[in-house]
């Protein structure tokens, strides 16, 4: 007995919310605490489906799943988006694999049914590795629903049995950069796992904005709507103890910084920040080094989930890979004018970001030495 309500984010569900991810797939980006910071500052608007067992009389939080209602421009249909806010990197719904059979089905039937919500949902980064994944494509099937794989890839991903490097010539080059490091001053690493981040998250955001991203105008300070968000979102879950700014500092002073999230058994590595005057020694990679090593030292912590693409610096140090697919999909009946739009959109987006990159990677090609000599002449 599967009962499915739609809503707006609220912190009325904290102590449901608790209660379920000690039993399902993780996804922190689902957190309450987040969606509300979220849509209370306009940052996004987003809709919850909540999926409740009603079977033994008392109600229990068995599934949530947060979308993102969003327009590209007036005059283009309204989708959702399974990302629910900007700097959210995983849409898995969360769901208890007890109750998966009957919640998706659901989800996608609420949707469907729902007079307010549109049909076409966008679904990037999706953990095609959860129960949850197949349990969608199938469901979304058996009730006519349309689906087009956009893309497939994996993610670094670390757990306690699998997934770090233990040796090699990566191992090798840590061990050498730490100590490098450490004939500079007196090196050391804090994560504390407090109610007030505030100072620390402020010291990753200053190393943000001081890095390459600052130069490029991608820091979270180059824009004042997404620092604010950001700042919030971060110490609202630290309040809960759903995320830590970890410090790696020489003498006292940080030099790299990085974000972490928990939800359930799995911490998130969510955003990383160094020192440029550092680089030589890799300070991002040191502090992901260490903290892998922290977190799997401690008890609750099962896995650790990058929030990277396989190019990123964290796929050499973890050996381990989460298989991962964007999705766009029309719960139906049918394939939509929507659907079709927005199938176009992103094909043409792909295309624009893959030139993008060729352009960027380009170099011309070498002039041998004699015919320069000669066209120096």
């Amino acid at each position: 007995m599967i009962s499915v309500n739609i809503c707006s984010p609220t912190l009325d569900l904290s102590a449901s919310w608790d209660d379920l991810v000690q039993r399902a797939s993780a996804n922190v980006f689902m957190n309450p605490v987040a969606l509300t910071v979220a849509d209370e500052s306009g940052f996004a608007r987003i809709q919850v489906l909540l999926a409740w067992d009603d079977s033994t009389g008392l109600k229990r939080l068995v599934g949530v799943w947060a979308l993102q209602v969003r327009k590209i421009s007036p005059l283009w249909p309204a989708l959702l988006e399974a990302l629910p806010y900007n700097y959210a990197f995983l849409s898995s719904p969360v769901v208890d694999p007890a109750f998966v059979g009957d919640v998706i089905p659901a989800f996608l039937s609420a949707i469907r049914e729902s007079p307010t919500l549109p049909k076409v949902i966008n679904l990037k980064s999706l953990d095609a590795e959860a129960p949850s994944f197949e349990m969608l494509v199938s469901a979304l099937a058996e009730q006519g629903g349309v689906e087009l794989r956009l893309s497939e890839s994996t993610r670094p991903f670390a757990t306690r049995e699998l997934g770090v490097k233990r040796s090699g010539s990566t191992r090798k080059k840590l061990r050498q950069d730490w100590n490098r490091l450490s004939a500079t001053g007196a090196v050391d690493v804090v994560n504390n796992r407090a109610p007030d981040t505030q100072e620390a998250f402020e010291t990753f955001l200053a190393l943000e904005a001081g890095s390459w991203k600052g130069a490029r105008g991608t820091a979270l300070l180059c824009d004042a709507a997404d620092a604010a968000f950001v700042r919030q979102m971060v110490n609202a879950l630290a309040e809960r103890g759903n995320a830590s700014v970890a410090l790696l500092r020489v003498d006292g002073r940080a030099i790299a910084a990085q974000v972490l999230m928990y939800c359930g058994a799995t911490a998130y590595t969510w955003k990383t920040a160094f020192s440029p005057d550092y680089a030589k020694y890799s300070p991002g990679a040191l502090l992901i080094d260490k903290i892998t090593e922290d977190l799997f030292a401690s008890a609750g912590i099962e896995a650790i989930d990058s929030c990277s693409a396989e190019g990123s610096f964290m796929a050499q140090l973890w050996a381990g890979r989460r298989q991962m697919a964007d999705l766009l999909i029309d719960v139906g009946p049918g394939k939509s004018l929507a659907f079709s739009l927005e199938a176009t959109r992103q094909r043409g987006y792909d295309q624009l970001r893959w030139l993008r990159d060729r352009i960027r990677t380009w170099s011309p090609p070498a002039v041998p030495k004699k015919a320069a000599l000669a066209a120096a002449r």
